[in-house]
């Protein structure tokens, strides 16, 4: 019942639209973003591919053969969640994440092939992936869980879970080796000038 009284707290309905009735703009957000993340998955996986090619660290190359293989899975989820939701998988181009994986081709383009110096650098540009994926699936975890969406959130959580892992991973192989041998090729440069 609503009522006058600016005193009264509304009360969250528990029934659940189904999703095609559902106009607010907080579902239509959630909608949308999950539309970009469905574009930056596909895109993501082929930018896998690339850092596969480009990686000389067997550690780093299984990484990202790993990473690939869980990004196919999360294609697969959204398309579960939009299924849940009601819609029809669609993409919407993330100018965000076009712009970090534009940013890592063209940084990748400028380095040396077959060095510790571009293992690094790899790291650097999936890390900034993975981070703005991490931002991205958190903020829909808690949007589906605002929705009632519980399917959806527990499926979205299962993706942050992943990536953050992916990112852990990454870390630990940057800290401990693949920097440490970048900079010793950056030492033996300064030494040959």
């Amino acid at each position: 019942m609503l009522t006058n009284d600016p005193t009264s707290t509304p009360q969250k309905s528990t029934s659940q639209q189904p999703a095609s009735d559902r106009k607010e703009p907080l579902h239509q957000y959630f909608l949308n973003a999950l539309k970009e993340m469905y574009w930056s998955e596909q895109e993501i996986t082929e930018g896998l591919k690339k850092l596969q090619s480009a990686a000389t660290h067997s550690k780093l190359v299984q990484a990202f053969k790993k990473h690939e293989t869980e990004t196919r899975e999360h294609v697969v989820r959204l398309e579960k969640i939009f299924e849940i939701t009601g819609e029809i998988p669609e993409v919407r181009k993330c100018p965000a994440m076009e712009s970090i994986l534009k940013e890592a081709d063209e940084i990748t383009a400028l380095l040396p092939n077959a060095s510790a110096t571009l293992d690094a650098i790899l790291i650097i540009a999936a890390q900034k992936v993975e981070h703005y994926e991490i931002a991205s699936y958190g903020g829909l975890v808690a949007l589906a869980e605002t929705l009632n969406l519980s399917e959806a959130a527990h499926i979205l959580q299962s993706t942050l879970e992943e990536e953050k892992e992916t990112d852990l991973l990454l870390t630990e192989l940057a800290e401990n080796r693949i920097n440490d041998e970048a900079g010793n090729e950056d030492e033996g440069d300064d030494e040959e000038q």
